[in-house]
């Protein structure tokens, strides 16, 4: 199999984000700690993964600065998964790839998971890209820039 190039140093910030966490079962992993999972067993039987895939993933997002280890909270010997800072920052990407899942992939009255606010228990309205001012603004009304 062929080594990955790393995009790690790339002068796009897409690319940057994409050598990160552009891989599906980094997502997913994101997505269950956004969930509440913190222990290797409840992200492995969440989502059916092999126990190799699972470590060499959780061991991604630790060296990525997107979880960190600690000693579980019950004071068991076992450790816990923790979102960082860092790891919060991606919380509307998780939000934006639901919300395009939930409007882009399911039919109409098909069953699937949504993501509710806890006070309200309503869900969450549509993520929108604004300008400056507060204003929406779609895609043909924003450029690329390159910084040097």
């Amino acid at each position: 199999m062929a080594e990955r190039l790393s995009l790690s140093q790339a002068p796009c910030p897409v690319a940057r984000s994409v050598d990160l966490i552009g891989d599906r079962w980094l997502l997913l992993i994101l997505r269950d700690a956004f969930d509440g999972s913190r222990r290797f067993s409840e992200f492995q039987r969440g989502l059916g993964m092999a126990r190799n895939i699972l470590s060499d993933r959780l061991r991604r997002l630790v060296d990525g600065g997107l979880l960190t280890i600690q000693p579980a909270s019950d004071g068991s010997a076992w450790q816990e998964y923790v979102l960082t800072e860092r790891g919060y920052a991606l919380f509307p990407l998780i939000v934006a790839l639901r919300q395009f899942g939930e409007s882009e992939l399911f039919s109409s009255g098909e069953a699937h998971s949504q993501l509710l606010e806890s006070a309200s228990g309503q869900p969450l309205a549509a993520l929108r890209v604004l300008n400056q001012q507060g204003e929406e603004i779609s895609a043909d009304l924003t450029h690329v820039k390159k910084i040097t």
